[in-house]
């Protein structure tokens, strides 16, 4: 099990090493990326554990490796719950239940420093300000409430190494968590926050659908912008055909950072597809 004060984060494959949080500045130096068929010494079943590449000066420097662990097929997320109305005398988000529209650019294209995303304002006004928007991804007491999921991935039976998980009714937290259900039959307005790292052995291939917003960084450069109020929308990244977009190198192992928003009533999709054969938790305080 996984602690809240290590808050370990793991998603979609096949998860091989945990990433200290400590020592990050010089991520980008060391050996080549490590996948899970490795020999590495003294880790359990052999898996090396990964060294981080940084894209370049623009992008955060990554946690170091840390001790390497078993692959496991599971997503592990933290999820933050918010008021989807008033409750005990305080107001509902400003952000949630308000405006309806696909609003792209409220998240800068490169990572912050702190591994979460920078408010750049966006185009349709779904949002309301910066401090309310760093609001979203940290721990904020009075306006959210934190807690660990973890939520199974299946093998897809007709495509070998496809990994899958597909709700259109996305609702982590029970009645009986956070602000609980306040008007309607499940526990609406909530974000989810993951960190990975994988190899890139080439040829991967990452995709989700769902509402609403969804901010997705590889490497820390924006992948997928999904952001604003809507309906479920589909973002992929081909690893391949962006390499150089996303400064990736064969046999290297680099970041991903999934940031999700459910904001809106009345429905919930989440359905993540990829191709990653192995993935790391990456611990963050």
């Amino acid at each position: 099990m996984w602690s809240r004060s290590a808050v370990g984060l793991l998603l979609f494959g096949l998860a091989c090493a945990e990433i200290s949080p400590h020592a990050a500045s010089d991520a980008g130096a060391g050996a080549g990326g490590a996948g899970c068929g490795g020999g590495g010494a003294g880790a359990p079943g052999g898996i090396p554990p990964p060294t981080f590449y940084d894209g370049g000066s623009d992008t955060p420097p990554r946690p170091p490796p840390g001790d390497a662990g078993t692959c496991q097929h599971e997503l592990r997320a933290i999820v933050r719950d918010f008021r989807s109305g008033e409750k005990d005398g305080q107001p509902i988000h400003p952000d949630f239940e308000n405006k309806v529209a696909a609003d792209p650019g409220i998240v800068a294209t490169v990572l912050g420093g702190d591994l979460k995303p920078v408010y750049a304002g966006g185009t349709q006004a779904t949002t309301t300000s910066k401090e309310n928007f760093d609001q979203w991804f940290r721990d904020v007491a009075g306006v959210n409430l934190t807690f660990e999921k973890t939520i199974p991935l299946t093998a897809d039976p007709a495509r070998a190494g496809v990994w899958l998980y597909d709700s259109d009714a996305f609702y982590p937290l029970g009645n009986d968590e956070g602000w609980g259900n306040q008007y309607l039959d499940h526990n609406q307005d909530f974000t989810t926050e993951i960190h990975l790292g994988f190899p890139y052995n080439g040829g991967e291939v990452f995709s989700f659908r769902g509402d609403d917003d969804l901010f997705l960084f590889v490497n820390g450069h924006l992948a997928v912008d999904l952001g604003g109020v809507h309906s479920a929308l589909t973002g992929t990244v081909d690893m391949d055909a962006r390499a150089g977009e996303l400064g990736l190198e064969i046999g290297k192992t680099y970041a991903m950072d999934v940031f999700h928003a459910e904001r809106h009533c009345c429905q919930s999709t989440f359905h993540v597809e990829t191709t990653l054969s192995c993935i790391t938790n990456i611990i963050i305080d």
